[in-house]
């Protein structure tokens, strides 16, 4: 096998598709309703908010950052819409003011990081008991629900066959995503200070400019998400989306993207999200309960940063064995 060869085979997207199509039939095998389009659609419509924050967590954490917020912002976005919305103002006022209160938090965690200097992972953290606190300060220990049938309607009526419209804004976000990483001078940038932060200054590349658009465009993104899970429950509480975050970190880093940045691709995280999703509906197929499954998404964070160290270091391995082989030919022919 040829350097080129393993290279192929040790690709981490290879790998999660061989694990998809693994947990596929072993899903179909211990359900029959596993392919009913009712469960197909629940796959995804049960966790699409936490998929749409993925796709924008993906930039973060190529750029070398963390965004342990977005849960919070997720529910402080839709705290505020109730809040408001129970004050007797207009439902679409109110999803104005929670699209304000995202920019806001986005704009608080990409100054401090930005411009400050302060990391990511402080920031967050604090942004994560903030943004927390100030829906605990709105709601309290209220459930503000009763909400117009057109909102509830965006997360729970079906528009195609069994799929509301909400699965089709993930898949929209997702493709924009992917060009703009791919293929944008905007994602280049992402990967390049994600590499290399102070190479990236001396080319030029406005850092600073970059990681506010990417921590403003999360919070947004987050809103956008919250608003979305309002609608699909019906009601919100002050704990909305509590916990999320775990899920949606273990997702990106398990499509192959570096903890340390400047690498992974939007289609690994995609078969990773694919991959997720198929593994919580087995469980919840098999009536495994919340506590296991949550155990078994932070085992698998762990081993989305173990498992991709240890292939590199066998791809090493394989490398200079290689090269030691070359070296011995050579030396053969010499003689």
């Amino acid at each position: 096998m040829n350097n080129s060869n393993l290279s192929k085979f040790l690709r981490w997207e290879t790998l999660l598709l061989a694990i998809l199509v693994i947990s596929i039939i072993v899903n179909a095998s211990i359900s029959e309703f596993y392919f009913e389009p009712g469960n197909i659609s629940n796959i995804f419509r049960l966790s699409i908010e936490k998929a749409i924050v993925v796709v924008v967590m993906a930039f973060v954490i190529i750029n070398a950052e963390i965004d342990l917020s977005v849960a919070s912002v997720m529910g402080l976005a839709a705290s505020v819409l109730a809040f408001s919305y129970e004050a007797g103002h207009p439902l679409i006022l109110g999803i104005g003011i929670a699209l304000l209160a995202g920019l806001l938090c986005g704009l608080i965690n990409g100054f401090f990081i930005a411009y400050l200097g302060i990391p990511s992972l402080v920031v967050t953290l604090a942004g994560l008991i903030m943004y927390r606190g100030a829906a605990r300060i709105l709601l309290e220990d209220r459930s503000v629900g009763d909400y117009p049938a057109w909102f509830t309607g965006l997360a729970q009526n079906e528009v195609l066959g069994p799929f509301p419209i909400t699965i089709f804004i993930f898949i929209l976000l997702l493709v924009i995503a992917f060009v703009i990483l791919q293929y944008s001078t905007f994602g280049r940038y992402v990967y390049a200070i994600g590499n290399n932060l102070e190479g990236s200054e001396y080319a030029g590349i406005n850092v600073k400019r970059v990681k506010m658009w990417i921590f403003v465009a999360s919070a947004l993104i987050a809103t956008v998400a919250g608003i979305l899970y309002a609608a699909r429950l019906g009601n919100v509480r002050a704990n909305a989306a509590e916990g999320f975050e775990l899920d949606i970190i273990t997702i990106v880093l398990l499509g192959g993207v570096s903890i340390f940045g400047g690498r992974g691709t939007m289609a690994g995280v995609a078969l990773s999200l694919l991959l997720v999703l198929n593994l919580r509906n087995g469980m919840n197929l098999t009536n495994v309960n919340g506590n296991t499954q949550t155990s078994v998404i932070g085992l698998l964070l762990i081993l989305s940063v173990l498992i991709p160290n240890i292939a590199q270091s066998v791809q090493t391995w394989w490398n200079r064995r290689n090269i030691g082989d070359k070296d011995k030919r050579l030396l053969a022919e010499e003689v």
